[in-house]
C-alpha cells in the first residue's frame, strides 16, 4: 500500500508555510526527550518523514556530525531550501518511501508525528529499526489512543470529509475558522491551570504545551489534523509489542512515555555486535 496520497497532502502544508521551523526549539526538545544534544553531537542521524525540515534546523544546533532526512512527499523542496539557509552543510534530504528506505546505519534515526499517519505504521517502525546501525538508538512520536476520545470524536469525522477537498479551501475554509475556539479554549486553561476544574477538562495537558504558541500554530495544527487522508491512534499495549517482538531491541533500553496526555514517545537503543 502506498503512503503517496498522504505525503502530498502534508506537502501542501509544508511547501506552503513561511521559511524556517514551524516548532520552537523548546518544542523540539520536548519531541526528542529523553534524547539531548549528548546523544547527537558528533553521530550520524536519520530523520524519517522530515516535511519541511523543521525538526532538522533545530538538530543542527546539536552538532551531528552527518544529517539525513527522508520524506515522500515533495515537502523535500522546502526542507531543501531551510537546510540551505543554515550554515551546516553535512548534510542530505532525501525523497523517499520511508518504508522502503534503507542504509548503511546511523547512529541515531527518530521519526515524530509520522507513523500515526501511515497505512502501515508497524511496517514504519520496521524501517526505522532497519536503519539504526547495532549500538544506536531509535526515538518515536505517535498519537495515542489514550487521552483523544475528543479528536476522535469531534475531528476525526471532519478529517474524513475534508481531506478529500483542496487544500487551500480546508486550511482558509475550515482550519482557520476551526481554529478559533481551539486557541481560545486552551487559552482559558492555560489562564485557569490552578482551578480544580481545570484538571477534569478534555486535553488539559496537551492544552497548557500548546497554549504557549500563537494563533497561527494552532491554524497549523488543525490544519495538520484535517489535510491528511490517514489517521490511526494507537494504544499502549500496541506500542510495547513493537517494543517486546524485536530481538534486535536491547530491552533495557526500552521506554514508552505518555506526552501531553495524549501521545506517546518511545524508544530505545538497537542491540550491539555480539
Amino acid at each position: 500500500m502506498s503512503d503517496t496520497q498522504t505525503a502530498q497532502a502534508f506537502a501542501t502544508s509544508w511547501n506552503n508555510l513561511p521559511e524556517g521551523s514551524v516548532y520552537t526549539f523548546e518544542q523540539f526538545e520536548d519531541w526528542l526527550a529523553p534524547l539531548s544534544s549528548q546523544d547527537v553531537a558528533g553521530k550520524r542521524v536519520l530523520e524519517l518523514g522530515c516535511g519541511n525540515g523543521s525538526l532538522l534546523l533545530h538538530m543542527v544546533r546539536w552538532k551531528p556530525e552527518y544529517l539525513e532526512g527522508v520524506d515522500l512527499g515533495d515537502s523535500v523542496l522546502a526542507a531543501h531550501k531551510n537546510l540551505s539557509q543554515t550554515n551546516f552543510t553535512d548534510y542530505h534530504i532525501t525523497q523517499s518511501d520511508l518504508t522502503q528506505f534503507q542504509s548503511a546505519g546511523f547512529d541515531l534515526v527518530y521519526c515524530i508525528g509520522v507513523l500515526h499517519h501511515l497505512k502501515d505504521p508497524r511496517k514504519g517502525f520496521a524501517a526505522v529499526l532497519r536503519n539504526v546501525k547495532r549500538g544506536g538508538r531509535f526515538h518515536c512520536w505517535v498519537y495515542a489512543w489514550e487521552g483523544n476520545m475528543v479528536i476522535r470524536l469531534l475531528v476525526e469525522p471532519l478529517r474524513r470529509i475534508f481531506s478529500r477537498f483542496p487544500w487551500w479551501f480546508t486550511k482558509y475554509g475550515v482550519a482557520t475558522p476551526l481554529a478559533i475556539p481551539f486557541y481560545l479554549y486552551a487559552k482559558f486553561i492555560s489562564l485557569a491551570k490552578n482551578l480544580r476544574i481545570t484538571k477534569w477538562l478534555p486535553l488539559r495537558d496537551y492544552c497548557l504545551w500548546i497554549a504557549k504558541r500563537e494563533y497561527d500554530f494552532f491554524r497549523h495544527v488543525a490544519f495538520d489534523q484535517l489535510v491528511t487522508p490517514q489517521t490511526v491512534y494507537l494504544k499502549k499495549d500496541q506500542i510495547q509489542k513493537w517494543l517486546d517482538s524485536s530481538s534486535e531491541i536491547d530491552k533495557d533500553s526500552t521506554y514508552l512515555i505518555f506526552r501531553n496526555g495524549n501521545s506517546w514517545k518511545f524508544g530505545g537503543k538497537k542491540k550491539p555486535d555480539e
